[in-house]
């Protein structure tokens, strides 16, 4: 397969750079309407996919508000993401998963294994037991053409005791962890796999080397406060390779689609409009 970071660079040039989460949590389904049983579970994906599949770049399913029903929500998740890469949207499963040894391979295996059905086009990654322990995923999603998206500097307050912190040669978490994918994206173009998650709500990043030649998710853009004017300001230089993250700036506004589309299309056309000024 053609790899991640060449496959997402096309989608965000063709689309926009747009990321939608799919975040069905059961303030959101009350407010569409729908009861939060399996049911509200498989109308909202169903909604959000068919209303915005062949406008947007990236779906982020959050696979939490999933699993939360067991077998039967995991049903509902490879449906969806069947549903959204049938229709050319590229997937990022929103998984967080980080473990060691057999164990974090199990999980690359569940979303990174493309005979797998929850097979996403790329996956969350936690890498505080040590960025090593992230390698069987790494491995798989380059045989695989699939991509990471590494916790680096995320958007909650309590991130940075840890990514903030100072290692002894006087290098932040963060930025110890931007460096591994900086080389691990060495030589890839027009961009690579391996991409980083960094908040749109953190202000100045100016102190970080956010040029990692890979793609930087931005989770923030909507009710977390941020908006796409205020990218440029903080990833720099590297505000081409961003895919800002909104959910319910954009999930608000169903079960309409015809309203679910036009706020997405508001989102996008800002983003583009702040990321190419």
């Amino acid at each position: 397969m053609t790899p991640f970071g060449t496959r997402l660079r096309a989608a965000m040039d063709a689309r926009g750079p747009l990321c939608v989460g799919i975040d069905p949590h059961a303030a959101l389904l009350s407010s569409w309407g729908l009861n939060d049983d399996i049911a509200g579970l498989e109308t909202f994906s169903r909604t959000v996919v068919e209303a915005l599949a062949d406008s947007v770049a990236v779906f982020k399913p959050q696979a939490a508000f999933f699993e939360r029903f067991g077998s039967k929500g995991i049903a509902v998740l490879e449906r969806t993401v069947a549903d959204a890469r049938a229709a050319g949207t590229l997937v990022v499963m929103d998984a967080k998963r980080g473990d060691i040894g057999s164990t974090m391979a199990a999980y690359a295996q569940t979303f990174l294994e493309p005979s797998s059905p929850l097979f996403s086009d790329a996956l969350t990654v936690s890498p505080y037991l040590g960025y090593g322990s992230l390698e069987p995923a790494v491995d798989l999603a380059r045989r695989s053409g699939a991509g990471l998206f590494v916790l680096a500097l995320t958007s909650n307050p309590e991130g940075a005791e840890v990514q903030r912190a100072v290692r002894e040669d006087g290098r932040t978490i963060g930025a110890t962890m931007l460096g591994h994918l900086a080389r691990e994206n060495a030589g890839a173009s027009p961009m690579g796999s391996f991409g980083a998650v960094v908040g749109a709500t953190l202000g100045d990043l100016s102190s970080f080397d956010l040029d990692i030649n890979g793609p930087l998710l931005a989770p923030g853009i909507g009710a977390q406060g941020a908006t796409a004017a205020d990218l440029p300001a903080v990833f720099g230089p590297a505000v081409r390779n961003v895919v800002p993250n909104v959910s319910r700036g954009v999930l608000k506004h169903g079960p309409d689609a015809a309203a679910l589309r036009a706020s997405a299309t508001r989102f996008a056309d800002e983003i583009r409009a702040a990321v190419s000024a």
